[in-house]
């Protein structure tokens, strides 16, 4: 019985393979009519028969296993017009098609929520770097939904940055890159995580790859709260040269200009060069005297093998000066103004310069191979004053944190596009380190910026070797998801150089980090999704080798339940229900005016965003985000967790005109919240309000912004600090603060060529 079944299988598999064999394939990819650069992530459809795709970081796409016959391939992507092109499968043939996409007004309507790769939690930030003028980096980063970011050091420091309900200082719970080459800075100077992004050049920026929670194993040290990927442009196809002057002193001159540029039938060719000048004195009393200049050389080739070489170099330099955070009593006794200092010593300088390159290549017709190495080199040099005369009541509290830095890493990946039956399979392997070596690392005691005494110096060498298993797969036509496995191994070595303990010590642990996300798109109105898994940040090794009770590698477990909907063609809404819990909490202690790991903590809370399209001209935008941060194993009355939002929201008008022109007028409001455990200290909450004009005559764009329009008088930065002040006998413990920007106008021309 066993034997006939068999044999009759046989001719079954031969009819199977023959049928198979009868068929065609529809492969090509996409470019942008302009810039001729590929386009990844855009929506294909198959018509008749109802299948999508996106398209590859490569732009390609690849529909297998077609039944000979006509065909309509309908391609669509946020910002351009829908193409639909009609192909022709024939047996044994491969179809190939360069789709060129045309820019055009953004249309809502367009937009469908596709369960592909979970297309659709990209689509907000799709729209909003769109629609949103962007002046700087920090604009670029308050993009992503739920982010609010502040800067308390002259606008040298990296900003501070806030993010479900998790007061992340300066990059402790969220990873931030540049085409994949990390910014945050393990075991740093000022604090752990510090993620300076200011060696950025705004013109130059494409792309913003976006997502909160623990969710992606690609993403390992400090991909907790979320994570932000800036991504720069490979081609320019515009010259540009800008100038733009403010109130304050303020004054930027930036450009962007290709030196090569080159195009043939096997490849495309271009290097480019961006750069920038900054210098503002600073709306306080005491001149910020700011100085930054950026530089950035990009090389791009496209093949016609479909492989992609970039290679480019970046640097900043930069200094100023700070007039440091307030105690609210100074204000009071009229000691100074809002916008006055305590101490004019603070400030610093600081400077990086990266070098990057990336090669992708194709492996036979589904493999993808990419290798990156990058390298930075870094100095840092502050001078803070927290907390006055609090320790020292002749010379004053001011105090002294650098670092010089090498950082090198390599990652490797390999993917795979695959099919069962009729449903695509993506398979991604990557592997790589990344090393950290810091010389001088120093926090020391100074007088108008000279040495006193040192409280701590030396050596950190701290190495991280990971590799991740990622898994795409489509179950159905609407339901797919994505897991996937990552494992860490760090060794940590600290050197001291102070005293009599100029020791070595030395610290190894590892971690696992698995993920598994689910979505369905019952059509392309609706699509529900549900992420879950564990991220990590590592501590910094001078207190972790300090103290044994501490976790090396502390876990955060995160879930995401949400949905997005289209309920009529020009709005989108989504809605999130989200919960954290973090083995270890990263706590801000006044006294020190540093970060410093503390117990575990839960966060719930929920995200509302809406997108709407009024008239083919107006768009309206809003993000509601609300948060419960608590420590865990605290009194109840004790439990807050300092400076962690509660409720913010983001929001506005956005009017495109076919010209170029645009005009936006946009608010920010953060609500009061806790800035000590229990509550009795309120960092006060603010609501600001820009305006933004943008005007273009031909090659000519002329633009004017106002923020703050109404003059609110708000704190950027809060902390509670216990301080003394000169003339006082008892240290006071209150609110202390920067101000907030007031009105600021500042206009500018840009000359496109």
């Amino acid at each position: 019985m066993r034997r006939r079944s068999f044999i009759l299988i046989i001719p079954i598999i031969f009819f199977s393979a023959g049928t198979m064999a009868q068929r065609g394939i529809i492969e090509g990819y996409i470019m942008d009519a302009d810039s001729k650069s590929r386009i990844a992530g855009a929506s294909v459809n198959l018509r008749p028969r109802h299948s999508g795709d996106h398209s590859d970081e490569y732009g390609t796409f690849r529909f297998p296993n077609l039944i000979p016959g006509n065909y309509e391939l309908v391609i669509s992507h946020i910002g351009y017009l829908t193409t639909i092109l009609p192909v022709e499968v024939k047996v044994h043939v491969n179809s190939s098609i360069v789709v060129f996409l045309k820019k055009s007004n953004l249309d809502l309507s367009e937009i469908k929520l596709k369960s592909k790769k979970s297309k659709g939690k990209q689509t907000l930030g799709e729209i909003d770097l769109i629609l949103r003028p962007v002046n700087n980096a920090q604009d670029l980063l308050r993009i992503v939904p739920g982010i609010f970011i502040a800067q308390h050091a002259g606008g040298g420091k990296a900003e501070q940055i806030f993010l479900r309900g998790y007061d992340s200082d300066h990059g402790t719970d969220i990873q931030l890159s540049v085409d994949g080459m990390p910014v945050n800075m393990v075991s740093h100077a000022h604090g752990q995580g510090y993620a300076d992004l200011h060696f950025l050049v705004p013109e130059t920026i494409s792309q913003l790859g976006f997502e909160v929670g623990p969710y992606h194993a690609d993403k390992g040290n400090f991909a907790t709260a979320g994570y932000v990927d800036f991504r720069t442009r490979d081609f320019l196809s515009e010259n540009l040269i800008k100038a733009e002057i403010g109130q304050f002193g303020m004054k930027r001159l930036a450009g962007t200009m290709k030196l090569l540029s080159r195009e043939n039938e096997e490849s495309r060719q271009q290097f480019y060069i961006a750069s920038e000048y900054i210098l503002n004195e600073g709306f306080v009393e005491s001149p910020q005297d700011f100085h930054r200049f950026n530089l950035i050389g990009k090389y791009s080739a496209h093949f016609k093998n479909q492989s992609q070489l970039s290679v480019s170099v970046m640097g900043f330099d930069s200094r100023w000066n700070a007039s440091g955070q307030i105690p609210e009593r100074a204000v009071r006794r009229n000691l100074v103004s809002r916008f006055g200092s305590l101490d004019n010593s603070e400030g610093g300088n600081s400077s990086r310069s990266n070098f990057n390159t990336r090669y992708k290549s194709k492996m036979g017709k589904d493999w993808s191979w990419e290798n990156q190495f990058y390298y930075s080199r870094y100095h840092f040099n502050l001078y803070s004053n927290f907390t006055f005369y609090l320790e020292d009541t002749i010379n004053g509290d001011a105090i002294r944190q650098r670092e010089t830095r090498n950082l090198f890493g390599y990652t490797s990946t390999i993917s795979k596009n695959w099919m069962m039956g009729e449903k695509k399979i993506t398979t991604e392997l990557g592997a790589g380190f990344r090393y950290d070596d810091i010389k001088d690392i120093e926090l020391s005691r100074v007088k108008n910026r000279q040495f006193l005494s040192g409280i701590r110096k030396g050596d950190i060498q701290e190495a991280n070797g990971f590799i991740y298993w990622n898994q795409q797969a489509a179950i159905t036509e609407k339901i797919s998801f994505s897991g996937g496995i990552r494992y860490d191994y760090f060794r940590f070595a600290y050197k001291n150089q102070l005293g009599d303990e100029k020791n070595i010590r030395d610290k190894n642990r590892g971690i696992l980090s698995p993920k598994l996300n689910f979505s369905f798109s019952p059509s392309t109105r609706f699509q529900v999704f549900l992420n879950n898994g564990i991220g990590f940040h590592s501590n910094d090794s001078r207190v972790l080798l300090d103290s044994g009770a501490i976790p090396v590698l502390p876990k955060v477990f995160g879930t995401d339940l949400g949905i997005m909907v289209k309920p009529v063609k020009n709005l989108v809404l989504k809605a999130t229900a989200w919960h954290f819990y973090s083995r270890q909490e990263f706590v801000y202690v006044g006294d020190a005016g540093i970060v410093e790991p503390s117990g575990a903590s839960r966060r719930i809370g929920i995200d509302l965003s809406a997108r709407y399209q009024l008239n083919k001209w107006l768009f309206a935008d809003a993000d509601l985000n609300m948060a419960k941060a608590r420590l865990i194993g605290e009194p109840k009355d004790a439990d807050y967790i300092p400076l962690a939002a509660t409720l913010t929201s983001i929001g506005g008008l956005s009017a495109r005109f076919k010209n170029g022109s645009a005009v936006a007028l946009r608010y920010r409001f953060m609500d009061d919240r806790p800035a000590n455990p229990d509550n009795s200290v309120i960092a006060k909450g603010y609501f600001i309000t820009d305006l933004a004009f943008q005007y273009r005559i031909k090659k000519i764009e002329l633009f004017l912004t106002m923020e703050n329009l109404f003059d609110q008088e708000w704190n950027e930065a809060q902390f509670d600090t216990r301080s003394r002040l000169k003339d006082e006998s008892q240290p006071v413990s209150e609110l202390h603060f920067t101000p907030g920007t007031p009105r600021f106008l500042k206009t500018g021309i840009s000359v496109i060529f």
